[in-house]
């Protein structure tokens, strides 16, 4: 509701679209009719149904008013924007095999879609950069084109990437990344970024709501700083974040449209062979998740002091997975931001470790042997 008035005696309601509903005082047999018979009113209240796939269908069979209300597409049209300002559900997971990029479920029942529920076939050769926001990006380095898709709408965005900013294809690596302003389901930005170590670092962003390409943004960063191809990216505290080698990472500020670079931890576990990520801290800024064999190191970053890390804690995850899984070590498999949850492959399944809570989801019917999969989360309104 926009706005509630109430005097002595008499309450008045009035909606978005400015029609106003009178009704007794609050608790009254008559106020909950009136509620009851405000399609305005019934509708706030279905809004503030849970995220989960299966909340509009289940409420939809309650009554055909329900179902009506619930089936007007500007009404899901503002349950996904509502929500989209809180955590989505983390539906599932991508992967590639054959140039088809399918779609893994990783919910229970009733909000577990169908494995292959969404596919994509692209003919070229292809690399993805990323997934965010309910959006997928790829790189087409023949056609030296980005495809962003939309698996909830069908929609495919194909844009050539402007002249000048990859010189050499087979030579130059590209990453990028894509995402929505908060609130926003229509409009999207790609960011492109290249370095290959010797020239300056160059990034550019693409917005869909004007259709163009951004001017250029240059920096000479230190020496050897080359991004790598499909590396994936973190968004966190409006700074994207790509992990570019074991000693740095990339850093591109939306506000300020600026390249830097950060270096990892110093302190961080050394002498052993690990896999790291970048991911978000407390708070909403930047962190760093190390792991070595099954040790696990939380790292945050003081962005308010002279920029140093901290270590969050350390974790032995061998000790929170069930007997049997520690026979081999683990293996990263990626990580979904807005969940802030990661995921590993262990001998006996596919695990989700919730970073906060520390308690491991055995996703069982995925069965994954290599590597590439990517989280998809979103607000989902079949």
């Amino acid at each position: 509701l926009d706005s509630l008035h109430t005097t002595p005696h008499r309450t008045t309601c009035v909606s978005k679209e400015g029609e106003m509903a009178t009704a007794s005082l609050p608790g009254s047999p008559e106020a909950a009719a009136a509620v009851l018979e405000n399609d305005d009113l019934v509708s706030e209240i279905l809004l503030r149904l849970p995220p989960q796939p299966s909340s509009l269908p289940r409420a939809s069979r309650v009554c055909r008013r329900w179902r009506r209300l619930l089936s007007d597409p500007a009404f899901r049209r503002r349950f996904r924007i509502h929500h989209r300002r809180g955590t989505p559900p983390l539906l599932g997971l991508f992967g590639s095999s054959r140039g088809v990029v399918t779609f893994q479920p990783a919910l229970d029942a009733p909000d577990r879609l169908p494995r292959g529920h969404f596919s994509l076939n692209l003919d070229d050769d292809y690399m993805t950069l990323g997934w965010r926001h309910g959006l997928a990006l790829f790189y087409l380095p023949d056609s030296l084109q980005v495809v962003v898709w939309d698996p909830l709408a069908g929609a495919q965005h194909r844009l050539d990437i402007p002249e000048g900013f990859v010189l050499d294809p087979s030579e130059d690596p590209v990453n990028g990344a894509v995402l929505r302003a908060a609130g926003d389901i229509d409009h999207f930005q790609v960011v492109l970024v290249t370095s290959d170590g010797r020239r300056p670092a160059l990034a550019c962003v693409y917005s869909s709501e004007t259709g163009l390409w951004g001017d250029f943004i240059s920096a000479q960063l230190q020496s050897a700083t080359m991004v790598h191809w499909g590396e994936p990216s973190v968004l966190a505290g409006g700074c994207i974040y790509w992990l570019i080698s074991v000693t740095s990472i990339l850093e591109f500020d939306l506000d300020s449209q600026s390249l830097a670079v950060i270096l990892v931890p110093a302190d961080m576990l050394t002498g052993r062979s690990h896999q790291s990520t970048v991911m978000r801290a407390e708070g909403g800024g930047m962190g760093f998740l190390n792991v070595a064999d099954f040790t696990a190191e939380f790292w945050r970053r003081e962005t308010d002091c002279d920029g140093s890390w901290m270590l969050g804690g350390t974790v032995e995850l061998d000790k929170l997975l069930p007997p049997g899984s520690d026979n081999e070590a683990l293996r990263m498999l990626g990580y979904a931001e807005e969940n802030n949850v990661v995921f590993f492959w262990t001998v006996v399944g596919v695990f989700m470790f919730n970073l906060q809570s520390l308690e491991p989801t055995r996703l069982s019917e995925i069965g994954i042997s290599g590597y590439g999969y990517h989280p998809f989360e979103t607000v989902y309104t079949p």
